[in-house]
């Protein structure tokens, strides 16, 4: 499994930078984050698991999200870093180059690559976390979560090949809409989620128990910042 883990990696161009990776976990967690929000807040963290395949299936409400969810779960509190699947075009240019480097990789969220699945499988089974956010895109509304079906997919398909995925729902939320300089932000973890079963069905069930995890998870980090969520 690392024998292969390792080509995946140099195909996708997705390894973790010796260099760059502890560099910019200071630079976004001691610096940006600190300077930027008065006040972090991590909820539920007895909930993270510390060892295992581990899916975070974070709501998704502004750029911050992809440094908070390092600073609550990365390593230097599990002992890990947070892969992320993202979107082709947040890999292109300048942005790409460095997150390449952090060991994020690209997946088309339509049609996603047989290599890039076996990637994030060979990555479960390496007892690595993942970060997908199963919305696809960044939300700022108060909206009913809606939720695409590439994670449970992916968790389903990391089961039937005897890797037993934990998918955490995550909620996260700030003091305004669009963060503000001095606000605070907050992060809530849910407990773990098991994708057990697959087919149609399976996956939309496993959605909807999702998605109803990912909300109340947002309702208490909301509720933190004080912007509380009102129920539809």
């Amino acid at each position: 499994m690392t024998s292969s883990l390792a080509t995946r990696e140099q195909a996708l161009s997705s390894g973790i930078d010796p260099f760059w990776a502890p560099l910019a976990m200071l630079l976004t967690q001691d610096v940006a984050l600190k300077g930027y929000f008065r006040e972090r807040i991590v909820l539920g963290a007895e909930h993270l698991p510390q060892q295992g395949p581990v899916l975070l299936a974070p709501t998704h409400r502004a750029r911050w999200d992809a440094l908070m969810l390092p600073m609550a779960a990365g390593r230097r509190v599990t002992d890990r870093d947070c892969r992320f699947m993202v979107t082709r075009t947040e890999m292109e240019g300048l942005q790409g180059w460095f997150l390449h480097r952090l060991g994020c990789f690209a997946v088309d969220q339509g049609k996603p690559s047989m290599t890039t699945l076996r990637f994030a499988i060979d990555l479960l089974a390496a007892g690595q976390q993942l970060v997908v956010f199963p919305e696809g895109r960044i939300n700022r509304t108060d909206e009913p979560i809606r939720l695409q079906q590439g994670l449970a997919r992916l968790s389903q398909l990391a089961t039937r090949q005897g890797v037993p995925v934990q998918v955490v729902p995550v909620g996260l939320a700030y003091s305004e809409v669009r963060p503000r300089f001095r606000g605070t932000s907050a992060i809530c973890f849910a407990e773990p989620l098991k994708a057990d079963a697959s087919g149609r069905e399976a996956t939309k069930a496993f959605n909807a128990l999702l998605s109803e995890r990912m909300q109340s998870a947002e309702q208490a980090a909301r509720a933190a910042v004080g912007r509380p969520l009102l129920s539809p």
